[in-house]
């Protein structure tokens, strides 16, 4: 069974969780989790992501306060112009040193502490190898899936692409098409046979 110091996402944290009052700078790249968005907009698996900040120890718990910093791919919805980039997100994660679960089954019933988040909120995260590593890879997927554009755009006044042929239509605004109404052709040829032959009815007495 592989361990949890083994992941490539894990963070020892053996020294910091021995007394609250200890606290742990971090700043170290980590490989982007799969299932971090898609084709159309996301982070690529194994892309680093970075993370800065500090795991500090309290009574219960390890809390980290960190900023990410991943390279974001997307498109714009309307032009489909790349949009890739660095995107960052400050994020509050809390480890408690007992799994929420198990102190509740104990307990008998939930009990919420005024100030704190009930730990299945998606900020709370177990510690592993009894309590003495972080594994972030879940941490790192759920913030970065909750920052990702739900639609990315060049601008807000995106003009897109022309219908008819796809010309980008923000490097050239002029651009138009004559479109006829195919709504009105059979009309349109109806009329025009209809005068053929009032032409022809005027036209036939003369020539007689």
């Amino acid at each position: 069974m592989t361990r949890a110091a083994d992941s490539p996402w894990a963070i020892p944290v053996a020294q910091v969780a021995q007394r609250a009052g200890q606290s742990k700078p971090i700043d170290a790249d980590f490989p982007a989790p799969s299932g971090i968005g898609d084709a159309i907009v996301g982070v690529t698996e194994g892309e680093p992501v970075h993370l800065s900040g500090s795991m500090d120890s309290i009574v219960d718990g390890l809390i980290l306060n960190a900023r990410l910093s991943a390279p974001v791919h997307a498109e714009c919805t309307r032009c489909l112009k790349p949009l890739s980039g660095p995107r960052e997100l400050d994020v509050v994660a809390f480890f408690p040193f007992e799994d929420p679960r198990e102190q509740r089954q104990l307990q008998g019933e939930v009990e919420i502490v005024a100030g704190e988040e009930e730990a299945d909120d998606g900020n709370t995260y177990p510690l592993a190898d009894s309590g003495t590593v972080t594994d972030i890879e879940a941490l790192l997927r759920d913030n970065l899936v909750e920052a990702l554009p739900f639609k990315a755009l060049c601008k807000p006044d995106c003009r897109g692409l022309c219908p008819q042929c796809g010309v980008n239509l923000n490097e050239h605004p002029d651009h138009h098409h004559e479109v006829s109404d195919d709504r009105f052709a059979a009309l349109t040829s109806f009329k025009a046979r209809l005068e053929r032959e009032a032409q022809g009815r005027q036209a036939g007495p003369a020539a007689e």
